[in-house]
């Protein structure tokens, strides 16, 4: 760590959440400014990428390196196939790993980076479109390049004007819009986004469907309306749901019993000993088609206060039946 001679009791947090809020300021000015320079040469980058059959690949050095990795993580994940090279590596063999189908995004603030340089002779000879990302439009760079996008800015927040801050954020910023931008062009969906995330929450929040966590089959609870409110509950411990659906001669849902059920029979003068299910049941309860996504599920428990729900066909025969307790053993909610 450099030395300093600045006391740590003489420190002030108003002094330390001033120079923070001081880069927000500058970085939220330089981003304006580069955003508001976008036009014909963005658009010819998202044409160059969009009619390549290839891949994006991004190179950079440093800390234009550390971006072009996260634009390329970026880029694919929201459908528009992409991986990093480093330019240090490429010139030794890793070059091989670029077809002449692919896109070259190259970063370099200046422009002058003599190993992004050095990758250009060979990549305009193999055909590759080159797209710059630079903050000096007339460097060797920028000039070199079939597309520039300028990410110039006027002040770094670093007030030795030394490490790069605004200039990576205008970098950052200026690939999340080409990504953005080819989203919207091919028509990206959440759920072309959670195929590629099938691990993280949203993954599962949109790729998991009703029939991934219902209980079916032997373990849908199930009783005829004309059951005794004892057999329900025989049926409801069997499948251990904490409810049964009601079904008719034909097999079709026309009730359904719960453990809320029970408790609000209890405070009544029913003789539950006696009891039909049809007399305590719930009529025309909740239910959701198996084709749904669980997500959708666990939206109609909570709005409306309840626990389970039954599953059922498109003609109304219960298929299987789901509680909150499934929804959060598959992280749905």
């Amino acid at each position: 760590m450099a030395a300093s001679s600045l006391s740590l009791d003489t420190l002030r947090d108003a002094d330390l959440v001033s120079s923070g809020r001081r880069v927000f300021e500058i970085e939220r000015t330089e981003l304006d400014r580069v955003g508001n320079r976008l036009g014909a040469e963005f658009a010819a980058a998202c044409r160059l990428v969009l009619a390549s059959r290839g891949r994006v690949v991004t190179t950079g050095m440093g800390k234009s390196g550390h971006i072009a990795r996260k634009i390329a993580a970026t880029l694919a994940s929201t459908g528009t196939p992409s991986f990093y090279v480093h330019p240090g590596e490429a010139g030794h063999g890793d070059l091989g790993m670029i077809t002449e189908d692919d896109v070259v995004l190259a970063l370099s603030y200046s422009g002058e980076s003599d190993e992004v340089l050095m990758l250009l002779p060979v990549l305009k000879r193999q055909g590759n479109p080159l797209i710059s990302m630079t903050g000096k439009p007339q460097s060797s760079l920028a000039r070199a390049a079939d597309v520039h996008l300028d990410v110039n800015v006027d002040h770094e927040a670093c007030p030795l004007a030394l490490a790069p801050t605004s200039s990576t954020t205008a970098s950052l910023a200026m690939g999340d819009a080409l990504a953005v931008a080819l989203l919207d062009a091919r028509g990206f969906t959440a759920d072309d986004f959670a195929r590629s995330h099938p691990a993280g929450s949203l993954g599962r929040r949109l790729l998991l469907h009703i029939t991934d966590v219902m209980h079916g089959g032997d373990d849908l609870p199930a009783v005829r309306e004309d059951a005794s409110l004892s057999q329900a509950l025989m049926e409801m411990s069997r499948k251990r749901l904490g409810m049964t659906s009601v079904i008719d001669a034909d097999g079709r849902l026309v009730g359904l019993f719960t453990d809320g059920d029970l408790r609000r029979a209890l405070d009544t003068d029913l003789d539950v000993r006696t009891a039909g299910i049809a007399q305590v049941m719930t009529h025309n309860p909740r239910t959701i088609d198996a084709d749904q996504l669980a997500v959708e599920a666990a939206r109609l428990l909570e709005k409306h206060q309840i626990n389970g729900l039954i599953v059922v066909d498109a003609d109304n025969r219960p298929v299987g039946a789901l509680n909150i307790h499934d929804l959060l053993r598959a992280k749905v909610v």
